[in-house]
């Protein structure tokens, strides 16, 4: 199955508590629509050995980071924004760059409690994919990365998406959004969306007597 192609570059941001998914969402968002995953926390552990996760160490990665998605989106990829666009100040930024190489801008906001968040982040498995670059997170660190979030405004374009839906879920609400905008060919998003099967409750006759008044039924 080939991937979905933006009828314009897109730049989508993520946000949403540590733990909320958004690694994972990201990843597999790649797979399924034309975009590049510019993904923070490796950028992170390429650049230094041992992250610190400072004020300055922070300002490098997210200096490169929108350096990249940048070119990139000159180049007309779209980007998948890999880290949590915490402030209202990064993401008027980050909107305005995509505006100024003739992308469209999208907020996506995975929602999800703290309990739940914080219980996801504290039990990375390093040996995972979406983990491995993850940072350690205790109770205070949790807490301090809450404080500095500012959720999004009523000025802002975004898309709530729930942290704890199956990614299929989440899929399928993002291109209807993207479909409704626009943003990529009707006509292809129709193999893309998942659906449901065909439920079969005819038993197999060899097994026995069948009441044949029964038929398939489609869930649609």
């Amino acid at each position: 199955m080939g991937k979905l192609q933006p009828t314009k570059p897109l730049l989508i941001m993520l946000y949403g508590m540590p733990g909320s998914g958004k690694t994972f969402f990201a990843r597999q968002l790649c797979d399924n629509i034309s975009a590049a995953h510019v993904q923070g926390d490796r950028i992170r552990h390429e650049l230094f050995e041992k992250p610190t996760y400072s004020k300055e160490e922070n300002h490098i990665v997210a200096s490169l980071m929108a350096y990249m998605t940048g070119e990139f989106l000159q180049a007309g990829i779209s980007v998948v924004f890999d880290t949590n666009a915490m402030r209202l100040t990064q993401r008027r930024a980050l909107r305005n760059l995509a505006i100024k190489s003739g992308s469209h801008p999208i907020l996506l906001w995975l929602q999800i409690d703290p309990d739940s968040a914080f219980r996801r982040a504290s039990r990375r498995d390093r040996r995972t994919q979406d983990d491995h670059y993850a940072q350690d997170m205790e109770p205070a660190v949790f807490r301090e990365l809450l404080g500095g979030m500012q959720n999004p405004d009523l000025t802002e374009n975004y898309l709530v998406l729930s942290g704890k839906h199956v990614f299929n879920t989440q899929k399928n609400a993002v291109i209807r959004y993207l479909a409704e905008k626009r943003l990529i060919d009707l006509e292809s998003t129709a193999h893309q969306l998942s659906k449901p099967g065909l439920i079969n409750i005819v038993p197999n006759p060899s097994a026995g007597r069948v009441d044949m008044t029964r038929r398939n039924i489609n869930i649609q």
